[in-house]
């Protein structure tokens, strides 16, 4: 008796099992045939280049003044988005490119590892690919501070200037005595799951810019979920985060240089270790040898470009006109 009882719960359990097998394996098809209907039906609004056998997105907007190039914090799921308040206003006076790494946005997915060297190789390679000559100021968010100074001092040549949304440079690890943090892997199966596309559907505030009513279009808003349900967390996202230590390895000898014009907009955190140590010390000790720089202290959160977009836009034309631009 005792054994048909145990082959019954066996048989409930394993029809569970199936259901639920199921039931994603649709979620999963449904999402995919969406996908690819969004894919055609919402083009990408710039340019797509060929780098290493993979399309990169490329958005231009503007013609005269300085060649700002915008880079996404890491897992920015549609930087073209994410930056259009604060790209639009530069563009009035600066011609503005927005180069979408692999994994972002309307780019392409790739295997390559996301080593800081591939990174900004890629990012080369696009902006050459577009017929978008130097030097440029790199606008940077984040993470993507760190592939700001390697690509100035590999290739000073081509940059004139650096200026950073509370950006990570590689020397805060050491500074603050912090470990880097990582993505589990199996974050990567969100987005091809579904599983991002049903979140979006469930708890979109999670996933949108926290801005004031009108910073950003429905228009924009729509696309953002749609794209956030197609790069939630991709394997790239993840691979990046995994590889970011080795990233701060190999750029935690990089500065500064002396003559590179810098600006960074940093939150004015409360937080202060023990030993005085805060975002502000951290970017003033960075900053101490440039002959040239700003820092500049905004209320608000991480991604300040959300809410001071036009400040920020403000204070880098200001910030560039100041500075000689370097012939072409």
């Amino acid at each position: 008796m005792k054994t048909k009882k145990k082959f019954k719960w066996l048989k409930i359990i394993r029809n569970i099992i199936l259901f639920v097998a199921a039931v994603l394996l649709i979620v999963m098809s449904g999402n995919g045939i969406m996908t690819m209907y969004e894919h055609k039906q919402y083009p990408a609004w710039g340019q797509y280049v060929e780098v290493k056998g993979k399309k990169m997105h490329v958005y231009t907007k503007g013609t005269k003044g300085r060649t700002i190039v915008m880079l996404p914090g890491l897992g920015t799921a549609a930087p073209v988005l994410d930056y259009e308040p604060l790209l639009n206003e530069l563009a009035q006076q600066n011609k503005v490119v927005v180069v979408e790494p692999f994994g972002y946005g309307w780019s392409d997915q790739t295997n390559a590892k996301r080593t800081v060297d591939n990174i900004v190789g890629e990012l080369r390679s696009a902006l050459q690919q577009a017929g978008i000559p130097g030097p440029y100021t790199l606008l940077s968010h984040s993470a993507s501070g760190i592939y700001s100074v390697y690509y100035a001092n590999k290739y000073p040549d081509e940059i004139e200037a650096i200026a950073g949304i509370d950006i990570t440079l590689p020397q805060a690890v050491e500074y603050f005595k912090e470990s880097v943090p990582e993505i589990p892997a199996y974050m990567s199966l969100i987005a091809p799951s579904g599983i991002a596309r049903l979140a979006t559907f469930i708890n979109p505030s999670d996933f949108l810019p926290k801005a004031d009513e009108g910073t950003y279009s429905d228009e924009n808003i729509k696309l953002t979920k749609m794209i956030t349900a197609w790069n939630a967390y991709n394997k790239d996202v993840v691979n990046e985060a995994k590889e970011m230590e080795h990233n701060i390895n190999a750029t935690k000898e990089m500065t500064f240089s002396p003559n590179l014009p810098v600006i960074i907009f940093t939150p004015k955190i409360d937080k202060v270790t023990e030993d005085g140590k805060s975002n502000i010390t951290f970017y003033e000790e960075q900053l101490k040898n440039v002959r040239t720089h700003q820092l500049i202290v905004l209320k608000g959160h991480h991604y300040l470009h959300w809410t001071h977009y036009k400040k920020i836009a403000d204070d880098v034309n200001a910030f560039l006109s100041a500075t000689p631009a370097r012939p072409l």
